[in-house]
């Protein structure tokens, strides 16, 4: 099942991005933990600059935490097309064997534009994809996304866990091992990419914040390739809210409590899972709306610098311009600028939170 929303109207939002703002290594890489990376909060009073790992101080006994524990696979594998080698990226199942693939040059820039269906694109170890149509429109010439059949003895997953490798993109030099494109909460494998808005939490911090009294509740969105192009919409992505969540996120909100989005895809989640009732538990497709329900409203946050994390670095997207506006253009915009004043990456988000509001970016 498949949920449309329509997404909120508002002003047209433009960053501007300065030249090497991109994470091209993990902050490992260069010595700095993973919850040693900047903080940028912004919040009606002001800006205000910190590490992540003093997130603890921007929350209060009774908050609500909401993660992704979506698991990253090794989404990228090679293939032959014509002899020439290609980088296939998995990016969603829509059946056992039916996947959406993005094909690209064998160094990642830009996505193949002259593919055609019924093509068959070989893999290691014998197995192969044959391509269907576009996606998420039939039709489309020159489509980044297509449907494809996956030839392959035994399951995809397990496929990919032989012959596959984190997706890289081509300002990333060097391939990095899995666990650098997981976070703490990763439980289910399915994404593409990261859910990369989670990679600063550590163990130490999660537990720092529980002891404080901060709750965490878990929902799965497994994410798929994060390369869209300008004007493309974010296509619909599996997730699920259990029901401990749900009920948790309810609790908070009777409670007079805040709740917290860590991410846009927990955003999503919870917005396409939420009525006037409040968060139900669901599992199902979820298509992308923001600003829909007033107790999901966003307030604006962006981080001054994630340090850098392999996986899920890339440019403010449409989704989060949709989000920014949402939350009150100003505030995005007085993100953004402070982030970049302060010589700080602008890549992703990380965290916000006011006295009324509800939302990582």
């Amino acid at each position: 099942m498949t949920v449309s929303r329509t997404p909120a109207v508002g002003p047209e939002t433009r960053f501007r991005r300065p030249a090497g703002s991109d994470a091209t290594e993990p902050p490992e890489a260069h010595g700095v933990a993973r919850d040693a990376v900047k903080l940028l909060v912004v919040r009606p009073g002001g800006v205000s600059h910190a590490r992540f790992a003093d997130l603890g101080d921007f929350l209060r006994p009774g908050d609500l935490l909401v993660v992704n524990n979506s698991a990253t696979m090794l989404a990228a594998v090679d293939g032959r097309r014509a002899g020439q080698l290609i980088a296939v990226h998995f990016s969603m199942a829509r059946a056992e064997k039916v996947w959406v693939v993005e094909l690209r040059p064998a160094d990642a820039r830009g996505h193949l534009t002259d593919i055609r269906p019924g093509e068959r694109i070989d893999m290691p170890g014998g197995a192969a994809v044959v391509i269907g149509s576009s996606y998420p429109e039939p039709g489309v010439e020159g489509a980044r996304l297509w449907t494809a059949r996956v030839i392959i003895e035994g399951d995809v997953g397990s496929y990919l866990g032989r012959h596959g490798r984190p997706i890289r993109y081509s300002y990333v030099p060097r391939q990095w091992p899995l666990r650098y494109y997981q976070t703490v909460f990763a439980r289910h494998a399915g994404s593409a990419e990261m859910p990369s808005a989670g990679r600063p939490f550590s163990t130490e911090l999660v537990t720092a914040l529980v002891s404080a009294g901060i709750a965490i509740a878990p929902i799965t969105l497994h994410t798929g390739v994060s390369s869209a192009e300008a004007g493309e919409p974010p296509t619909p992505e599996p997730f699920a809210v259990p029901a401990a969540s749900a009920r948790m996120v309810n609790s908070a909100h009777a409670a007079g409590s805040r709740v917290i989005a860590v991410g846009t895809t927990v955003t999503r989640a919870l917005e396409s899972a939420a009525d006037a009732g409040g968060v139900a538990a669901c599992e199902l497709a979820v298509d992308l709306g923001v600003g829909l329900y007033p107790h999901l409203r966003a307030a604006a946050d962006l981080p001054e610098d994630p340090g850098g994390d392999p996986g899920g670095e890339h440019a403010v997207t449409d989704d989060h311009r949709r989000r920014y506006r949402a939350a009150g253009r100003d505030h995005g915009m007085t993100a953004h600028d402070r982030a970049v004043e302060h010589g700080g990456s602008v890549a992703h988000q990380r965290l916000v939170a006011d006295d009324r509001a509800v939302h990582d970016a």
